[in-house]
């Protein structure tokens, strides 16, 4: 107890408030004192003991008839912390005389003066209540919790009554003011889950958030989702009352210099243990409130939408339009939800492929689907399937539309499921002021910069995933990039990553500081340096990846760590490392030989001069092969122009979402021997997948130009309403230097979707060149495409012609 509490009078000058000997501010202070005596149940002795003392001065005013004494706000909710102000309304009916009136709240006031407690007061008839608070946004919201002390009983019913059926009727035009004002509030004070010295009321998702969630609920227009959020107003509150009593004053802001003193007032281990206790608490606060405000605007536009379906159907009920996204998930009424037809009980990636099609999409995952999910999907298996893994990359490859996505699976439990070391950095703060966000939440803010930077590098998955877990280290003791390289390790093993891939993460997430470390504190001109450097990483790729995970990791942290300065001096030494690594360049892949059955394949196209194909599906090898996961589709046909995009635009007329796919072209022995082999893996987008020979009838209709593959894919595009999506960044097309002796490699870096390599195919073919081979790689929402072409001549293009061709091909894909 502070000296600022054993100030107050211990005599009789409160009033006779309080059966204790010294009246009611004795009392007061000894129920402060007690320890025995904490949270909730202190809070609720503290407003009995002091509606007692407010109604005894009440009636030792004589009030006239007509007359009461109503508790508003936080004393209306008995939620009285040691130096909250006292919100009192005086009601009369407009009977008496105004002197009898000033004479009794004067008798009521003063006293409250006289002890130094905050009183925030009025005077009002009910006509005058409800006026100012149709006027005053505040004042209604006040008025909702109004609860009876003393006096005419029958006044504060009607009032209350006559309040909460205006906040009713008006909640049309009352709720989206109430929306805005929590907004603006949050432009003010800050997030609450993330700041080192928040306000506790002010903040968003603090206790003036929950206060608007009761009062939405009270509208009976939405509610708030309900787990959790009571412990979370009590941890607040608690937090409060532990604040003011150590500082002894009307405060609401958790300074750094009083955060020990209040953690060791509740009973915590110290000042970290605080603020994971807050943060998780206004985090169950924000999540309710945006979930809660979707809510409130769904129900909105409904009602104004209404009146005009009534006229055009003739009254008749029709159900909310759903539009498929992903294998059972569905958009409906602006949110991603669970198709009828999933199963999520038997489908343990669902959870993951509706995160990942809501962040694609830019819609928020509904509640009640995550819950679903949470309580009813079985866990993945180990190592995960290649499903898994890609929706996981895709979701963090949508940028920042992923946030509130990553969101809603925590809030259910889901991230800590599907990745158990996520626990110890989950609401762990960061002490260093440069940081802006808690470790969890700038972990997803660096994924959410190097989704943005994906265009840089040749495996935008592995920098995803690096992004998603270079502090992971952070929740255990030591240094962080040794635990977490370990970390590391492990969920690269156990979702499904080979064992090259998991050394590569490993290797960026134990060196993610290496770069900006080395470029501001070593001398770059030392070639020990550059070596040193060189040696950690190894290869080229590792360290395009680097790069791109230090900006990304600095970005996310805040606006002090990084500037042109410090870009420019990494920048200088990845081009020293690249030069150095540059002695040994890594050496192109070749083509692999064709298989048996490509071979076979092959003779049977060149025998019958049509495309010849098969389908077949793929399953994880841990299962028992009933679950497909893949579809592999081989195609061979005699060479001749157009085959990429005819054949690319086939596969998304049908829905077929390419995952990976190789082609090239064989010389058979006879005439003619010419043969393009294309293996593609595919998986359908949703449905089930469609015939073979419906895929050989349309291919054969676009090679001989029946099929308009283009106009055909525009108008399906056309059909579909328009979503707002996520801003990718844009196409990136490159020549590979010395990549291959035998052709010019033209790397693209793209978001992916339906008709890409068509479009790519289309541009090399009016391009003028001849596709040798084409590599591509699906990579979560990224297609990483490797093409290698050739002239007329069948050798590399010259230098300014295949970067004509690479301007060509991304000026189509723009």
């Amino acid at each position: 107890m502070t000296s600022a509490d054993t100030t107050e009078p211990t005599d009789e000058t409160g009033g006779s408030g309080g059966s204790e000997p010294g009246g009611y501010p004795a009392a007061r202070l000894r129920l402060l004192r007690e320890e025995a005596r904490t949270g909730p149940p202190r809070r609720a002795a503290l407003a009995r003991l002091t509606d007692e003392w407010l109604t005894a001065l009440f009636t030792a005013a004589r009030p006239p008839r007509g007359t009461a004494l109503v508790a508003v706000g936080g004393y209306g909710r008995a939620e009285l912390s040691p130096r909250s102000d006292l919100d009192l309304l005086l009601l009369h009916d407009g009977s008496a005389r105004p002197d009898e009136i000033a004479a009794v709240a004067d008798r009521v006031w003063y006293p409250v003066w006289d002890l130094g407690l905050a009183l925030d007061h009025s005077v009002r008839t009910p006509a005058e209540a409800r006026a100012t608070a149709a006027d005053d946004l505040k004042v209604h919201l006040g008025l909702l919790d109004a609860r009876h002390l003393a006096g005419d009983l029958g006044l504060t019913t009607a009032l209350r009554t006559t309040i909460l059926a205006d906040w009713r009727n008006q909640a049309p035009k009352r709720l989206p003011a109430l929306g805005e004002l929590c907004r603006e509030r949050a432009e003010r004070h800050g997030e609450l889950p993330y700041l080192l010295e928040g306000d506790l009321k002010e903040a968003r998702g603090g206790l003036r958030d929950a206060t608007a969630l009761r009062a939405v609920a009270a509208s009976w227009l939405a509610d708030a989702p309900r787990a959790g959020l009571a412990d979370a107003r009590r941890r607040l509150l608690d937090t409060r009352d532990a604040l003011h009593l150590t500082t002894g004053r009307a405060t609401d802001r958790l300074t750094l210099q009083e955060q020990d003193e209040v953690a060791a007032a509740l009973g915590l281990l110290d000042a970290d243990a605080l603020l994971r206790e807050v943060y998780e608490a206004a985090r169950t606060i924000a999540y309710a409130q945006d979930t809660t405000w979707r809510e409130v605007d769904r129900v909105l536009r409904a009602r104004s939408a209404r009146p005009r379906l009534r006229r055009l159907i003739g009254g008749r009920p029709q159900p909310a339009a759903r539009a498929p996204l992903a294998d059972g998930v569905v958009e409906m009424d602006g949110e991603a939800v669970l198709a009828r037809t999933a199963r999520p009980e038997r489908d343990p990636v669902l959870p993951l492929r509706a995160a990942a099609a809501a962040a694609q999409a830019d819609l928020p995952l509904s509640p009640h689907a995550v819950r679903h999910l949470a309580a009813t999907a079985p866990p993945l298996p180990v190592p995960w399937p290649a499903e898994a893994r890609e929706s996981l990359i895709t979701l963090l490859g949508a940028g920042p539309s992923a946030v509130p996505v990553w969101e809603a699976l925590e809030a259910e439990g889901l991230v800590t499921r599907l990745l158990p070391d996520w626990e110890r950095v989950r609401c762990r703060p960061q002490r260093n002021p440069v940081h802006t966000w808690t470790v969890d939440r700038h972990l997803v803010e660096t994924a959410v910069r190097a989704a943005a930077l994906t265009r840089r590098v040749s495996r935008p998955d592995l920098l995803l995933v690096a992004a998603l877990l270079h502090d992971i280290g952070k929740g255990w003791p030591g240094d962080h990039a040794l635990s977490g390289e370990t970390i590391t390790r492990d969920v690269a093993a156990r979702t499904g990553f080979d064992r090259a891939d998991t050394d590569t993460l490993a290797t960026l997430v134990r060196h993610h500081l290496l770069l900006v470390e080395t470029a501001t504190r070593r001398d770059l001109d030392d070639p020990a340096t550059v070596r040193t450097v060189a040696d950690a990483v190894r290869t080229t790729d590792t360290l395009e990846l680097l790069h791109a995970l230090t900006e990304a990791d600095a970005l996310a942290t805040g606006p002090a760590a990084w500037s042109a300065w410090r870009a420019s001096l990494v920048a200088d030494l990845v081009e020293r490392v690249c030069a150095v690594l540059a002695g040994q360049p890594p050496a192109a892949p070749e083509p692999a030989a064709p298989s048996a059955e490509q071979e076979r394949l092959a003779v049977e196209a060149l025998r019958t001069g049509e495309p010849v194909l098969t389908l077949r599906t793929e399953s994880h090898p841990e299962e028992d092969g009933t679950e497909p996961v893949g579809v592999q589709l081989h195609l061979a046909l005699p060479d001749r122009p157009g085959v990429l995009p005819a054949t690319a635009g086939v596969l998304a007329l049908h829905r077929l979402t390419v995952r990976a796919a190789d082609l090239r072209a064989v010389d058979l022995p006879g005439p003619g021997g010419a043969v393009l082999l294309l293996s593609w893996r595919v998986a359908a987008e949703y449905g089930s997948l469609p015939e073979a020979a419906r895929l050989r009838a349309d291919l054969v209709r676009a090679l001989d130009g029946s099929l308009d593959i283009r106009a055909r894919l525009a108008e399906r595009e056309a059909a579909y309403p328009r979503r707002r999506g996520v801003k990718a960044p844009p196409p990136r097309v490159t020549v590979a230097p010395a990549a291959s002796r035998h052709a010019t490699v033209i790397e693209v870096r793209a978001q992916d979707a339906p008709g890409l390599l068509h479009r790519i195919g289309c541009a090399l073919e009016e391009a003028g060149v001849r596709v040798r081979s084409a590599h591509v790689s699906t990579l979560g929402s990224n297609a990483v495409d490797t093409v290698y072409v050739t002239g007329e001549d069948g050798g590399p293009l010259d230098p300014d012609r295949a970067a004509e061709v690479a301007r060509g091909v991304e000026k189509a894909l723009g």
